[in-house]
């Protein structure tokens, strides 16, 4: 794991425990990213502070509620300029209160599926009106005009599985 601190704009991912975590687990298996090591994702945005989705809406918290779980830091690992960690930041804070959505796991697995739901499904994946924690990172990543993934992908389809391959 990198131990270079954190600078705002970075990301992390983290395990979850507890009912959450298994149920975030059994989301990303569904979606074909096994049982992956990481269920969680969240957005550095300085000051000690970070940017999450929770499930009763996305949360400004204290960075130290994770310090008793190792975390993998994109630190280091994607390099972004002064300007784009402001406006990652900025987009997270904007975030702040932004619904959750499980069902998002479900629309992500009937993608994963090719259930022929089509552009409906599509539209609700890429709503911002409710976004799972990757979702969340994922899109203050766009906002400020950085693209994590190069594959093509739907906008919002994205898990913490797939945020922790970027960084493995």
């Amino acid at each position: 794991m990198n131990t270079t601190p954190p600078l705002p704009g970075d990301f992390a991912v983290v395990r979850m425990g507890g009912r959450t975590g298994r149920l975030i687990r059994i989301g990303q298996f569904l979606n074909g990213d096994g049982f992956a090591d990481y269920e969680h994702a969240f957005v550095h945005v300085g000051d000690g502070e970070l940017v999450e989705a929770q499930p009763g809406g996305a949360e400004l918290r204290p960075l130290s509620v994770y310090d008793d779980r190792p975390a993998l830091w994109s630190t280091g690992r994607i390099p972004l300029t002064d300007e784009q960690r402001s406006a990652i930041t900025a987009a997270a804070r904007s975030y702040v209160g932004t619904p959750y959505s499980f069902a998002d796991y479900l629309a992500l697995a009937a993608v994963r599926l090719h259930l022929p739901i089509g552009p409906p499904l599509r539209r609700y994946v890429a709503s911002t009106a409710h976004m799972i924690c990757s979702q969340l990172v994922d899109q203050c990543y766009q906002d400020a005009g950085v693209h994590l993934f190069a594959d093509h992908r739907w906008p919002g389809y994205v898990t913490p599985a797939d945020l922790a391959r970027l960084l493995l």
